[in-house]
């Protein structure tokens, strides 16, 4: 922690506008901390105290510019703690809470799904509960109509919850960064104006909560001034980065309102790529690097802006904090507020702490980023496209995801595809039985394998990798029989013979969770590949095209 604190000064009563914790300068270990130096300067200017609105705490801006953590003495507890208070509160407008529980679809099954009726008051009703699939962007269609067959799983999954007492309104898939899904996401939110009070965002810790809390806060989900006021939440790859809530207030869905978006909406679907100016060219084309699935998110009710640029920017919606967490004289003075009339009656939209999913469910016991540094976690959480990669293997081989995780072949009549989803910065390695376990004491926490990294040092307090037997049967050389799923490492889509009966061996670090997921998530993703590599076991990679959703193309590449 860079500059002192001060013990004798009170905590201030105001928020970190990035993660939404107390500032203070009285512990640095503590959440909401400010040097004291810093904290001095904007506290004890005429403003007072209230000098530190819109200042963002130490943790924050060193997660936003410097892709650094500090590591908080903050208990996994407290997260749900903050979220079931927070849940608790007395009814507003006489209506219960909306929850808008947000899923990051590569973590299917979610282990805290059921728990959503624990947090809620027995007196306290929820309203309703949208649910909410993330990071849709992230995975290659691999079927016409696999979206549909996402919806049906994540659909699925919520009924096995067994959500009780908490009615279900919707589930969406969505992807928060790249805008995809997010205007129906909108529009079905305002649909429940008048049954819902207050809305507050849930799930687990980086399942997107805070991009989503962004992108809905340049949206016509909010009140017209609310982005000119209420500052970005922070978001990272580092889990746990909101500590307390953040919120914005909801715009009243009028008729006039909704005729003047749905206008909006009309005329943006009858566009076509040629019609678009240069730059929302390169910015489309930005974001099709980045994700399968892309969105134009619009605003109908803004002040008019000189530029025709689109108003949406993944990298500005995360990064939008000043590079001084101390803001100058001269912009506190410029500073917007709310009128009294202006949010009176309003429902407000809350960001939430994400809660950890540390030993939430007996089979689910930690996420594998909980064993990580800030680099390992960079390379481990994917944020582009995701590019599938596929292998054919025979009885005695093994697949390594870096150091994380691995897949024994045992036993079986034919050769088998092992098709591997995860980060596209993690080495996939593929060996024999008789000299995997090697491999793995030579090169783990070296660069041939890459995470963990740090060499025999960091190895020594890495957890070892602990095996499970799984026993499956092909259905066919097109369809995966269920998906292995290494912790949040990723996971490898089995695909065999019809009645082929396959004896495999899955290892993750030791207190990690294993899962087979059975259906597969994407049935058929082995045939996502090119040309098998001749003298290998790997086929060449194959990335399908993007998508822009609402806009017509003319044909021309």
């Amino acid at each position: 922690v860079a500059g002192r604190p001060d013990p004798s000064v009170p905590p201030s009563g105001v928020s970190c506008s990035g993660c939404g914790a107390e500032l203070q300068c009285r512990d640095g270990a503590a959440p909401g901390f400010l040097p004291a130096e810093k904290y001095r300067s904007l506290s004890e200017g005429p403003a007072g105290v209230a000098g530190l609105r819109g200042a963002v705490c130490q943790r924050c801006w060193l997660l936003a510019h410097h892709g650094r953590a500090l590591r908080l003495r903050l208990p996994p507890e407290q997260h749900r703690l903050v979220v079931s208070a927070a849940l608790r509160r007395p009814l507003r407008h006489g209506r219960g809470p909306l929850l808008l529980y947000l899923l990051d679809l590569l973590e299917l099954p979610d282990p805290l799904l059921p728990q959503l009726p624990q947090l809620l008051g027995p007196d306290v009703p929820a309203a309703g509960l949208l649910v909410v699939g993330n990071k849709v962007d992230l995975l290659p269609a691999d079927s016409p109509g696999h979206l549909g067959r996402l919806r049906q799983r994540l659909a699925a999954a919520c009924a096995q919850a067994g959500l009780r007492g908490v009615p279900l309104v919707d589930v969406r898939l969505v992807s928060a960064k790249t805008g995809f899904g997010m205007e129906g996401l909108v529009s079905r939110l305002q649909r429940s104006w008048k049954c819902a009070g207050d809305v507050y965002l849930l799930g687990a810790t980086n399942s997107g909560k805070s991009t989503l809390f962004n992108t809905l806060l340049c949206s016509d989900y909010c009140k017209s001034r609310a982005p000119d006021i209420v500052d970005r939440a922070t978001v990272s790859p580092w889990p746990g980065t909101t500590l307390n809530l953040l919120k914005f207030p909801i715009i009243n869905p009028t008729c006039d309102r909704i005729f003047r978006r749905q206008e909006r909406l009309k005329e943006e679907a009858t566009k076509t790529d040629d019609q678009l100016s240069s730059e929302e060219k390169k910015y489309l084309n930005h974001l099709k690097k980045q994700g399968y699935f892309v969105g134009r998110v619009g605003r109908t009710f803004q002040r008019q802006k000189s530029s025709a640029v689109v108003d949406f920017d993944p990298d500005m919606l995360s990064y939008s904090i000043d590079e001084d967490p101390r803001n100058s004289s001269r912009k506190c003075e410029e500073r917007e507020e709310f009128t009294y009339n202006e949010v009176k009656d309003a429902r407000w939209c809350f960001d939430t702490p994400g809660i950890v999913k540390e030993n939430c469910v007996v089979q689910f016991l930690l996420q594998v980023l909980n064993l990580l540094t800030e680099k390992e976690v960079k390379l481990v959480l994917p944020t582009h496209a995701i590019v599938p990669r596929t292998f054919i293997l025979k009885p005695g081989m093994v697949l390594f995801l870096a150091a994380l995780g691995r897949v024994d072949y045992l036993e079986g009549e034919k050769p088998a595809w092992f098709s591997v989803v995860a980060s596209n910065l993690l080495p996939v390695r593929i060996a024999t039985l008789s000299n995997a376990d090697a491999i793995y004491e030579e090169h783990a926490g070296q660069e041939f394998l890459k995470v963990p990294m740090g060499g025999e040092e960091r190895m020594r307090e890495f957890p070892p990798l602990v095996p499970q037997d799984i026993t499956l049967k092909g259905i066919g050389t097109s369809e995966a029989v269920a998906d292995i799923k290494l912790s949040s490492a990723g996971w490898v889509a089995v695909t065999a013979h019809a009645e082929e009966n396959l004896r495999l061996r899955a290892y993750t670090p030791k207190g990690t969770a294993l899962v087979v997921r059975d259906p597969p998530l994407l049935p058929y993703i082995s045939t996502i590949r090119g040309a098998r590599i001749a003298g290998t076991a790997a086929y060449r990679t194959k990335k399908p095209p993007s998508l822009v959703e609402n806009l017509k193309t003319t044909g021309k590449r």
